[in-house]
């Protein structure tokens, strides 16, 4: 999973192991993998549904903890250079550094499934190889039906953070529709955390801007989008070939601006700014309805 911000991947070591005893062989056995990185480790199994056990998050949720966050992500292409689950890998990421800021929040497995284009005929995102889309229909559906079962269980903060744009404005709308329904139980409200996503394009575009790097500014896989993978998870970025690339464009799925002088200290100054404008908003919002 993660140390400091930055997943860790997974190694595998497979093989076949030949034995003989008096000139006859033995079937082939794999052997064990080896190495292998736990799928929750200690800073993950603080905050992830995923990572406890019912009795654990009951315990948690009876000491006080009300609030919970449904991170929001997609799989999409982003340029030649960056892995088609780079939204779902921040939003994993950043939403358990907001939980852990808050205090006394957990945090939902990612959505990975959102809205990217028309498959018949394919638009949009849907036009590159990797990409999954779903109408914005059933996307609504699937973040409304998490929202009941949080609700359920008995948070009464649920928060709707989400890493990619294409589907920001329906978020916030589907907030409003949950706030409406949940109304007569008072207690209980549904919070849309836009700033997330939205300090990217102004604070953290306005500090890239100040640095010389205006014109590698874009809307897809450009320098922004590009340094903030690479302070999340460096893994994800094809780095040796970016460098010695060509300026990719939107034949590439680079939507202007220039993703080639990306690095991860650059990345670190937007994601942290992601996870402050997150935290304050939720912090806030609590605060506000105890």
């Amino acid at each position: 999973m993660r140390g400091n911000g930055v997943l860790l991947g997974r190694s595998w070591l497979c093989g076949l192991l030949l034995a003989g005893l008096s000139g006859l062989s033995a079937p082939a056995r794999a052997e064990e993998p080896e190495n292998l990185a736990p799928a929750c480790p200690p800073p993950a199994r603080q905050v992830e549904l995923a990572c406890q056990s019912w009795t654990e998050i009951d315990a948690a949720m009876k000491a006080g903890t009300r609030t919970v966050i449904l991170p929001v992500g997609g799989t999409e292409q982003s340029g030649p250079y960056m892995a088609v689950g780079k939204h779902n890998i921040r939003a994993h990421v950043l939403a358990d550094e907001i939980a852990r800021k808050v205090g006394r929040t957990l945090v939902a497995p990612v959505l990975a499934y959102v809205p990217e284009g028309s498959t018949h005929p394919r638009t949009g995102h849907m036009r590159f190889a990797g990409t999954l889309s779903i109408p914005p229909a059933v996307f609504a559906g699937l973040v409304e039906g998490t929202a009941e079962s949080l609700k359920a269980q008995g948070f009464t903060t649920i928060v709707l953070l989400g890493d990619h744009g294409g589907y920001q404005t329906q978020l916030a709308a589907l907030a409003k529709k949950l706030n409406r329904r949940w109304a007569a139980e008072g207690a209980v409200r549904a919070l849309y955390v836009g700033a997330y996503y939205e300090v990217v394009a102004g604070k953290y575009g306005d500090y890239l801007r100040q640095r010389g790097y205006g014109v590698a500014l874009g809307k897809h896989a450009d320098i922004s989008d590009t340094s903030l993978m690479l302070a999340v998870d460096p893994s994800l970025v094809l780095e040796g070939l970016l460098r010695q690339a060509d300026k990719p464009d939107s034949a590439d799925g680079v939507y202007g601006g220039d993703p080639r002088q990306a690095t991860a200290e650059l990345g670190r100054a937007g994601t942290a700014m992601q996870v402050q404008a997150a935290a304050e908003a939720i912090s806030s919002f609590n605060r506000r309805h105890p």
